[in-house]
């Protein structure tokens, strides 16, 4: 089934139907300038939604003579697409969201190549430009509502779960969809899935017709976590670092269930930017989840967090073990004092403008193997600091397992060497082979080959 290929042409419904010459010239070219390529990768990855591939450089083999092309016609544009997968298709009719989704696509490649990446009105090397590109880029996707009480959870997860915590994360989902909670993800399978399904549950029980199932994506890691349907609004942001911002800039609470290294990312990078001095006063519910079979794993993330960034960061979160209803009782507790504070104090509920992120966790991380050597690992740098370069270091592990060009720089180079202090390398180490032992860094069914040396 998965190699069955669909043409169609298809008209954007409602966003988009305007393109000016020079942006369509724009996203047709095919040179290193041009965004064809970007434009052609994400989009395949949109209509490769459900398939069982987690690998960026494998979907791009198997669908080598994907492709899309726009046409402008006097009444607006229309995308011309050859040889898409047949799993986007039902009948024939590509399904709603998918469509949905590839103008969404569209319209944010488009958007960020003309008004943030070649405007010089905002100045990507600083701090508060970083911060405006992001807003910009979300308002003009249209995510950022104004007259709403704070009720948007970000849940995190690994894409690759197993059953028991997936259907862990859909019960999660459906207890926050009664409370009347709005759910983000990543967008892709597993844990981004689970708690959008269950959530769909509790808002169609409670007859609520505005429920927000918000993915953000990046185009570097879609092809791996293509966005399901369910997602009613989907961005991508440049790059992993400004989507790592849009959802905590976004997002009244974070819920992380069972991952690996992406997981790992996250929870650094969230730690890192509470445990900023400016950030002690922010209310910011942070709660980890599984079920019972996945105790091991938190005392394992909780234990990594304690050998490394020490006890004011186990202050951050709650760990909730095998109880929906509690995990939902609690984040609707904690948004209402996040509201309560924003309201305090000025601060709009639709974005977290308040919330301090060091430039450190905002600049641009390629994961190439000498930036990955030469990442500075050891306890002599302030606790924020040392959780952005771990970051970076799980940022390189992902790039290395599921990235189209990180796949491709192991192969070519080999290994991404880690160094650091022993105190770091050796619970990094355990915690990376703990993820291997429990298959969280590839799908089920895939022998697992490691990407990285951990070298102490």
């Amino acid at each position: 089934m998965e190699h069955d290929v669909v043409d169609t042409l298809i008209a954007p419904e409602g966003q988009l139907e305007v393109l000016s010459k020079a942006e369509v010239n724009k996203l047709l070219d095919t040179s290193q300038g041009g965004l064809y390529n970007m434009f052609r990768n994400c989009a395949l990855a949109v209509l490769n939604c459900g398939s069982t591939i987690d690998d960026g450089k494998e979907l791009l083999e198997r669908y080598k003579s994907f492709g899309i092309s726009i046409v402008q016609r006097e009444r607006g544009i229309k995308l011309d697409i050859k040889g898409a997968p047949g799993i986007a298709f039902v009948d024939g009719k590509m399904v709603k969201g998918i469509h949905e989704h590839l103008f969404a696509v569209l319209r944010d490649i488009v958007f960020v190549s003309n008004e943030v990446t070649d405007n010089p009105k905002f100045d990507l090397d600083g701090t508060e430009g970083i911060t405006d590109a992001v807003f910009h880029i979300l308002r003009n996707a249209n995510v950022l509502k104004p007259l709403l009480n704070p009720n948007l959870v970000v849940c995190w997860g690994g894409h690759s779960i197993n059953r028991a915590e997936y259907n862990y994360s859909k019960e999660v989902g459906y207890q926050m969809g009664l409370r009347g909670l709005d759910i983000c993800t990543g967008c892709g399978p597993g844990a981004m899935k689970g708690p959008m399904k269950g959530a769909t549950i509790g808002h169609a029980k409670q007859r609520l017709q505005t429920g927000r199932y918000l993915g953000i994506s990046e185009p570097g890691i879609i092809a791996a976590e293509s966005p399901n349907p369910i997602v009613n609004s989907l961005v991508i942001m440049p790059d992993i670092e400004k989507r790592l911002e849009a959802f905590v800039r976004t997002g009244h609470g974070i819920v992380v269930f069972p991952g690996g290294a992406g997981t790992a990312e996250e929870i650094l990078y969230i730690l890192g930017i509470l445990l900023h001095p400016d950030n002690v006063e922010i209310p910011f519910p942070l709660i980890f989840t599984g079920p019972e079979s996945s105790r091991e794993y938190f005392v394992q993330i909780n234990q990594f967090i304690s050998d490394t960034l020490g006890p004011e960061a186990q202050q951050r979160y709650k760990i909730i073990i095998d109880d929906p209803e509690l995990v939902a009782r609690e984040m609707q507790a904690g948004i209402k004092q996040v509201r309560e504070f924003r309201k305090s104090r000025g601060d709009a509920y639709y974005y977290n403008w308040l919330l301090k992120i060091d430039h450190e966790f905002q600049r641009p991380f390629a994961p190439t193997h000498e930036n990955m050597r030469n990442l500075s690992l050891h306890k002599n740098q302030e606790v924020h600091l040392l959780a952005a370069n771990l970051r970076r270091a799980f940022s390189g592990v992902v790039a290395g397992n599921v990235k189209d060009e990180g796949i491709r720089a192991i192969e070519k180079y080999g290994h991404f060497e880690i160094h650091g202090d022993a105190a770091i390398m050796g619970p990094m180490d355990a915690l990376l082979a703990s993820f291997v032992v429990q298959h969280r860094m590839k799908l089920a069914g895939k022998a697992y080959t490691p990407c990285y040396r951990v070298i102490q």
